[in-house]
């Protein structure tokens, strides 16, 4: 278990609508919802006194969340994005703007517990970062290459310079060499905390061409100029759940984990 420096706040944001799988947050997994699944796995890891809770957009939702003793609250239907969510989320909370939050996605109930004081940490131990995010070693080269993991480098002190779907960085001099660059490359794993204020103030943000290019929401903060701290681990994360093939292997790991 990890706790904080300080005291900061877990927010699950959770919606029904899904293209690939309607009603994610509720698939069943072993006779609990997965959007609990998420929370209960989070609250293991973290400190006593360490608040958790489900930003839901639904009636179902909430009432899931109320029967397992999770905390949530109900948010918007329309909300453009998951940044919007949480933001309003804080309002609900009465959260302050120099408060921390810990965003985990309602999809990734094998999220490594350990991970959500570990984000906390590395932004309380930045000032001068408004967010923070997590990264591991990329083992092979079809990992490298592959435009769904999603690679960043860093700077000296260990802010994000750039995030991007392409191999980055680019080895120059021997690009058919048929191993990685060294040191190895990064691989982003998609879990953040923030700074409340910036929180609020992001959604506001115009997107940049940067983010339209690349679908990732995270170079919008880099072009306007934040700076994102970035933990670096040696766990592998788990996989999320997008597609029923997902649930189903996330199923088969709780039956063996009960």
């Amino acid at each position: 278990m990890i706790a904080a420096a300080a005291p900061f706040t877990v927010l699950i944001p959770a919606r029904l609508a899904s293209t690939r799988l309607p009603n994610k947050p509720l698939a069943d997994i072993g006779g609990i919802p997965m959007v609990v699944r998420v929370a209960q796995r989070v609250q293991s890891g973290v400190a006593s006194g360490i608040r958790v809770v489900v930003a839901g957009d639904s009636d179902a939702i909430l009432q899931a969340c109320a029967h397992y003793g999770v905390d949530a609250v109900l948010t918007r239907q329309d909300h453009a994005s998951g940044s919007d969510r949480l933001a309003q989320a804080c309002d609900l909370l009465g959260l302050g703007d120099d408060e921390i939050v810990v965003n985990v996605q309602g999809d990734e109930p094998l999220i490594e517990p350990a991970l959500v004081g570990a984000v906390a940490q590395t932004l309380q131990k930045s000032p001068a970062a408004s967010m923070g995010t997590v990264a591991c070693a990329i083992a092979n080269l079809d990992e490298f290459h592959n435009p769904n993991v999603v690679k960043v480098v860093l700077d000296a002190a260990s802010h994000a310079l750039y995030f991007s779907r392409a191999p980055i960085p680019w080895w120059r001099d021997r690009p058919d060499s048929g191993v990685l660059p060294e040191p190895a490359p990064l691989r982003h794993i998609g879990i953040y905390s923030y700074r409340v204020g910036f929180l609020r103030q992001f959604p506001q943000l115009a997107p940049s061409p940067l983010e339209t290019i690349e679908a990732l929401e995270q170079l919008r903060a880099l072009w306007h100029g934040h700076r994102i701290a970035v933990h670096v681990t040696d766990t592998t994360p788990g996989a999320g759940v997008d597609t029923p093939q997902d649930l189903e292997r996330v199923r088969a790991w709780f039956a063996h984990h009960p």
